[in-house]
């Protein structure tokens, strides 16, 4: 997550980065902050959920600049969150922040949201272009250190870790990554770069031994690492160390020089680390038998947070990227999913949301730009996601008995009464974390005995917006009525994978069958959103995103080589003239009238349910194919379409090509034999068929919002 201020600090001091000429040269790519700073810094769709075409357009032409240069990446990703939990807090502060953001562009006002499907887009991309990647099963930042330590090349990244980590082929910068404009003749092509190293940053310091830097990164706090009585030592040092007047009229940035000027006096991290706890003695003014019990637990805790920037002299990456063995995850989850499903996650396949959901019971739902007066739009997916929360956590029958010896009998039982103390389980949590309740019990006779056998509800805990609020939900995992095991997922036939994808999605196979195998996804999404979304769909809405999805295949099949369909006698010319009229209509910015909010959060909810849809389709090893995600949605086309139709007909965009007609009467007729109420996923029917009092509930006291003054507040307001 960075050290705070150290990124401006060493922009500020130039003779820290040196100029180079990069080419001929390994990379390895921190991908999120690749993804993250391509996406903001060239001024791509915010608005309107994402133009992931432009964006798909975008990464080509950076890997193209990187092939150009004969420079060879490696991508690496970061996987699901640390187990530890100490960077819980920072990510609840990062979606409230970004739930405001999201809130102000849906005004007009200044933010930074990045479309939800936007990582997807970057995956897409990287595959069909053989660039390698992997997925780390938790954080990457250490394991993208490691491996560039072990091959002495750099690391390209945002991520201000990367100025502490020891890397023998330096760090380059990505905001002084100058990949647009290439320069040298054509054989000799190279990128102009800044290069970072820990040395030169030392050596700025009188020869300052490299082995503080890690003590330094967790002293001047990196949101999670920092004991909180840190801060007062810090005020100590500014007071003292560096003269009267303390920390007040201080930048960041000349704290950190006064930091570093400090640690440089001492000769390594353990005679630093000895006056460190010195002072912390002083500044808490302890007992004797305290101030040993805070020493060593300030010691512990310092030690610990530096270990993170000691890079190991072999990494696994190295073994992923030679021989596909997939990097393993912390001691203490060493079998987090089966086999096969670890090697999706590590192909990027597999989001990591699902390791979530198996290592901590949690999901986040990140925020997009929609109608924050609405329900998230997150909430029209949920039975897709309460049905990839059953298969992972296999929710089923507990069976209780008073006498062990009756168990192989328990088939031959009958079913009795319910019987004094038949409650059975209560609500709680079982040793492993997970959420218990009872949905239902009865005692069965066997033989002497009275058997129990009660149905455990199983919870995840969901993290979404309310209003401008973060909110935990508890929400129930619900297994399909087809019976499918995680652990044997990979040895279920495709058929029946493909057997649940639809019953969740509630379609049926038959409505599909006119569509092409690469668009069916898309088409089982777009009919459960039909049904699910609220408020519903206008036929407006619809066409709009059928006519975008349409474009999509166009402008693929025109391209030579890669016609799905038969070429039209005449060839493409009528094809283009459609692809011309719909680009006419995109949103341009600045244009009149403004930002329509309520297209905006049906889109938005379309995205929700397709981002749930991918999960499951994922966890079932794909028995869909997965779609080109930057050919499905382009929010600036579909928004301007709705805008079109409010005057015309839908029709009259296709006019004159045979070809688009029949894709887009295809895909409508798909979607509306689909989104009929009859075919309502699984798990909406059996939410549908609970008993009076029995459906959704608040937990944990009043719930909304009466008496809240914590912002954080609703965080701890649990919903069924």
């Amino acid at each position: 997550m960075g050290v705070r201020g150290l990124t401006t600090f060493v922009e500020e001091n130039k003779p820290l980065l040196q100029d180079v000429k990069f080419r001929d040269s390994r990379l390895v790519i921190d991908g999120c902050s690749l993804y993250y700073s391509l996406y903001f810094n060239h001024r791509l769709d915010l608005l309107h959920g994402g133009d992931y075409d432009a964006f798909a357009c975008l990464l080509n032409q950076f890997f193209s600049a990187l092939s150009e240069c004969n420079i060879q990446p490696y991508v690496v990703l970061d996987g699901g969150c640390d187990p530890s939990d100490k960077k819980f807090p920072t990510l609840c502060q990062r979606l409230l922040s970004k739930i405001r953001e999201a809130d102000k562009l849906s005004h007009g006002r200044g933010g930074s949201v990045l479309p939800i499907l936007a990582k997807n887009v970057f995956i897409e991309v990287l595959i069909q272009r053989g660039v390698p990647l992997v997925q780390c099963l938790f954080e990457a930042d250490w394991e993208i250190a490691c491996l560039a330590h072990q091959w002495k090349c750099p690391v390209l990244s945002n991520d201000s870790d990367f100025y502490v980590f020891d890397l023998p082929g330096g760090f380059l910068p990505l905001n002084s990554f100058h990949w647009p404009n290439l320069k040298g003749k054509a054989s000799q092509r190279y990128i102009s770069a800044q290069r970072y190293t820990t040395n030169a940053l030392c050596r700025r310091f009188g020869g300052m031994n490299c082995d503080l830097l890690p003590l330094f990164a967790v002293l001047a706090g990196n949101d999670y690492d920092c004991p909180k009585d840190v801060e007062a030592l810090l005020l100590r040092l500014d007071a003292g160390a560096f003269g009267r007047g303390g920390a007040r009229g201080w930048s960041r940035s000349s704290r950190i020089e006064r930091h570093l000027l400090w640690l440089s006096s001492f000769s390594c991290a353990a005679q630093a680390l000895e006056e460190v706890s010195r002072l912390m003695k002083e500044v808490t003014g302890a007992s004797k038998g305290k101030r040993r019990e805070q020493d060593g637990g300030l010691s512990s805790q310092l030690w610990a947070g530096m270990q993170a920037y000691h890079v190991a002299s072999e990494s696994s990456l190295d073994r992923w990227f030679s021989v596909q063995v997939p990097p393993g995850g912390s001691t203490s989850t060493p079998s987090v999913l089966p086999e096969r499903l670890l090697l999706a996650a590590a192909q990027g396949l597999l989001d990591p949301t699902v390791v979530d959901v198996v290592v901590l019971r949690r999901a986040l739902l990140f925020p997009q730009v929609e109608n924050s007066k609405l329900a998230s739009s997150h909430h029209c997916a949920r039975s897709i996601r309460q049905a990839v929360y059953g298969i992972l956590l296999q929710g089923g029958q507990v069976v209780q008995t008073q006498d062990m010896r009756v168990d192989e009998n328990i088939s031959r039982g009958r079913r009795g009464g319910r019987g004094r103390g038949g409650r059975g389980l209560r609500g709680g949590h079982t040793a492993d974390g997970m959420t218990l309740n009872t949905e239902q019990s009865v005692n069965v006779a066997v033989g002497a005995a009275q058997v129990r056998v009660s149905r455990v509800q199983m919870f995840v805990e969901e993290y979404d917006r309310l209003n401008l609020d973060l909110k935990k939900n508890q929400v129930e995992a619900r297994t399909p009525r087809t019976p499918i095991h995680l652990d044997s997922i990979s040895q279920t036939s495709a058929a029946v994978r493909l057997g649940v994808l639809l019953e969740v999605l509630g379609t049926k196979e038959t409505a599909l069958a006119a569509v092409p195998l690469h668009l069916r996804l898309a088409a089982a999404v777009t009919a459960f959103w039909m049904r699910e979304a609220k408020p519903k769909p206008s036929l407006s809405h619809l066409q709009a995103l059928v006519l975008g999805l349409m474009y999509g295949e166009l402008s693929w099949n025109i391209l030579p080589g890669t016609s799905y369909y038969p070429v039209p006698q005449l060839g493409w010319a009528a094809e283009q003239r459609v692809l011309e009229r719909l680009d006419g209509l995109r949103v341009r910015p600045g244009s009149r009238p403004g930002l329509n909010v309520g297209a905006l959060h049906c889109f938005s909810q379309w995205q929700a349910c397709f981002c749930s849809a991918s999960w499951l389709n994922q966890l079932l090893l794909l028995p869909m194919p997965e779609p080109h995600l930057s050919r499905l949605f382009s929010g600036t086309l579909v928004h301007g379409i709705v805008g079109y139709l409010e005057g015309q007909a839908a029709e009259s965009l296709v006019a004159g090509s045979s070809l688009s007609q029949r894709i887009y009467s295809t895909l409508m007729e798909a979607v509306r034999s689909g989104s009929s109420r009859n075919h309502r996923s699984s798990s909406a029917r059996r939410g549908g068929k609970r008993g009076r009092g029995q459906g959704r509930k608040e937990r944990g006291g009043k719930g909304g919002m009466e008496g809240i003054s914590n912002r954080f507040s609703l965080l701890m307001s649990e919903e069924v």
